[in-house]
């Protein structure tokens, strides 16, 4: 009779998507942890496997370790190095030299079935031996003849096999029986940018804007705007996000701190797209023309910069679509084409696409203007408001998206409700926007932590972003300097993607009144920045952000998603958290291990004893380190409980790099 479970039941593999119908994914250079719940009947012992077939088609085996759960669950770390789709199983087996020698070490010691458990072992041995070859094959069969050896006593026989070069030999040889492999499962490897990746954003038409005379302005341009890569750089960031950089429209256009009554030269919000100079795939002509653009993406690479574009698939009521292909939009009983509105906010200036009227003639549209810029240098696109969109619209153009530019990247800039954002990174989002900037106390970011990091985290990529131009939180409204650092640090070491809008700092941290951002917000107004004043007054912090993104260069483990562990305080304020990567996946060779202790209370100096795990540090209970501030550059000794005093007007975070003493 045809059974599901096989012989040697394998189950509830990770790491997968609900219902497997996308594959789980991964960057290169990821640490997966790869799990499997085995088991078998009675008490013999099993061995488990993990098979991974690289896109290559280069196969690797890694043996799975129990976790000691009491759950029967074992887990294999393994680095995927290679771009592409994964395939993975589990073999569990009978471990019939593991069962003799759990048996053999109780019996012979205590004299029962003696002889037995030697014939037993040297049969073992022996099969061993066959499936060897060299030195091996050699040394197996010499342990077999000698357990065999009557004339041995029993006891000397039983420390023979247990030396430890016939053990390591058994190890490579081990026999193997009732092997019963897994279903096969997927999993989607992609470029690392995809989701490790430090993130600004700035709009480049406030970069070397200027006022005139007559109380109007003129608009920064991609010339200008290249003036300022290099502090962008300075500061260790990795990918520059524009808003979007096409015509605005001129009907009922925004003005400043999104009023309805603009001026003459008020420039609109870009997210208000199209005129009659174009659309989507034009670029504005106060920023310049299409080889402008190429020419700035071209001096962000040389400056070690990625450009990532805005996808906002909207329309200004003036975009070329609204007369050209009046069916993508929703038409009231009225007549009159419906804007975008959020009750009770009203966004009068944009129209939302519908998607139900001619869908392939819209997905052929936009994967146009994708290619279009994708052949201009971008190969990231933050996508606007992606939840207001049908899911299979993003399935299909993610999917064709990838298939002829593999390269290419998407971030779902969804702040929703949880389904729809887990669904968007199902479907194919690399990464998303999170709620991060709503969660700041202690108990809500260990509870946030801890969800982006299990099992979720096979399929939803997570980006910290401390602000936007529409979100400025209570939380950096009132708490100063010490916010601005704090939530940074934890952004920049938590997840391996973090980022941060312009002026953050700057410590901007006036709101408009009734809202949750910035006053005299530079989505709807130019707002030139005077960085070199800054610099030189000190009412800077962007040393201090450069710091973390160094760190963030220098240390493997907080580019690991799955790396990390809360631990615990006795304050509750003392948010305590470690990354940690073994040697082996690191290019030193060495473990990388980082502790991160923050006081979340900006507004106090905080006192306590640290609570660690250290096994989730490759260290030993009672074990002593070194633990060096990556901040500050102090070291004290620390062990399972240490002392912290974090004044959150002096540094209000500790990044600890640990360091075994002595070394």
């Amino acid at each position: 009779m045809d059974v599901l479970s096989g012989r040697i039941p394998v189950l509830d593999l990770a790491p997968q998507q609900p219902g497997n119908r996308f594959p789980a994914k991964a960057v290169v250079g990821d640490v997966v942890p790869f799990e499997a719940v085995a088991f078998r009947e009675g008490h013999d012992r099993i061995g488990v496997t993990l098979v991974l077939r690289a896109p290559s088609g280069a196969r690797r085996r890694v043996p799975m370790e129990p976790l000691h759960d009491g759950l029967d669950r074992h887990r294999a770390l393994a680095q995927v190095d290679e771009q592409g789709l994964w395939r993975w199983h589990v073999e569990a087996w009978a471990d019939e030299w593991a069962t003799w020698h759990h048996n053999a070490e109780i019996k012979i010691a205590a004299g029962i079935d003696v002889e037995l458990m030697a014939t037993m072992g040297s049969q073992l041995l022996a099969r061993a031996a066959g499936a060897a070859k060299g030195p091996d094959a050699l040394l197996l069969s010499r342990a077999a003849a000698a357990m065999a050896d009557t004339a041995v006593p029993p006891l000397a026989r039983w420390a023979s096999v247990n030396d430890p070069d016939v053990l390591a030999a058994v190890d490579r040889h081990r026999p193997r029986s009732l092997v019963t492999a897994s279903e096969t499962l997927k999993l989607r490897v992609e470029r690392t940018r995809a989701a490790v990746g430090a993130w600004y954003e700035f709009f480049p038409r406030s970069e070397g804007a200027v006022r005139l005379e007559d109380g109007g302005w003129r608009s920064g341009t991609f010339a200008t705007a290249a003036e300022r890569l290099p502090g962008v750089a300075e500061m260790g960031f990795d990918v520059l996000y524009l808003p979007p950089v096409h015509p605005i429209g001129e009907v009922n256009r925004k003005g400043p701190n999104n009023t309805l009554t603009p001026q003459p030269g008020d420039p609109g919000s870009p997210w208000a797209i199209g005129s009659k100079a174009g659309g989507h795939d034009t670029i504005h002509p106060d920023l310049g023309t299409i080889d402008d653009f190429r020419e700035f993406v071209r001096r962000a690479a040389d400056a070690g910069l990625e450009v990532a574009m805005d996808l906002a698939l909207q329309a200004a009521p003036d975009h070329p679509w609204v007369t050209e292909h009046p069916e993508w939009f929703t038409t009231l009983p009225d007549g009159t084409i419906a804007f975008a509105e959020n009750p009770p906010k009203k966004y009068q200036d944009i129209y939302p696409v519908n998607f139900d009227n001619d869908p392939q003639g819209i997905l052929d549209e936009v994967l146009r203007i994708i290619d279009l810029w994708v052949g201009c240098g971008v190969q990231i696109f933050r996508v606007d408001n992606p939840h207001t969109k049908p899911l299979w619209f993003w399935e299909r153009l993610i999917r064709d998206v990838n298939a002829k530019h593999p390269d290419v990247v998407f971030l779902a800039e969804a702040f929703t409700r949880p389904a729809m954002m887990q669904a968007l990174g199902k479907v194919g989002f690399q990464q998303s926007y999170t709620y991060f900037a709503w969660r700041n106390t202690k108990a809500e970011l260990e509870e946030y932590l801890r969800e982006v990091t299990g099992p979720q985290a096979a399929w939803f990529k997570p980006a910290f972003w401390v602000n936007t131009p529409d979100i400025l939180t209570e939380f950096l409204q009132f708490g100063g300097v010490p916010a601005f650092k704090l939530r940074a640090a934890i952004a920049a070491t938590a997840v391996p993607t973090w980022g941060m809008y312009a002026g953050y700092e700057l410590i901007e941290d006036v709101a408009r009144p009734g809202a949750e951002e910035a006053i005299d917000n530079e989505k709807y107004e130019y707002r030139p920045r005077d960085w070199e004043q800054a610099a030189r007054n000190g009412t800077t912090i962007a040393p201090y952000i450069a710091r973390l993104n160094e760190i963030r260069r220098e240390h493997p483990a907080i580019r690991q998603l799955w790396a990390l562990d809360v631990h615990w305080s006795d304050d509750d304020a003392i948010l305590v958290y470690s990354k940690h990567v073994e040697g082996r996946f690191t290019e030193s060779g060495e473990d990388d291990t980082i502790i991160v202790v923050a006081n979340v209370d900006p507004h106090s100096a905080r006192e306590t004893t640290v609570h660690l795990d250290l096994t989730k540090l490759g260290l030993r209970h009672g074990e002593s380190f070194e633990a060096h501030d990556l901040i500050t550059g102090q070291t004290w000794t620390w062990s399972d409980h240490s002392f912290v005093r974090l004044d959150a007007f002096v540094e209000p975070v500790h990044v600890i790099h640990v360091r075994r003493s002595g070394a």
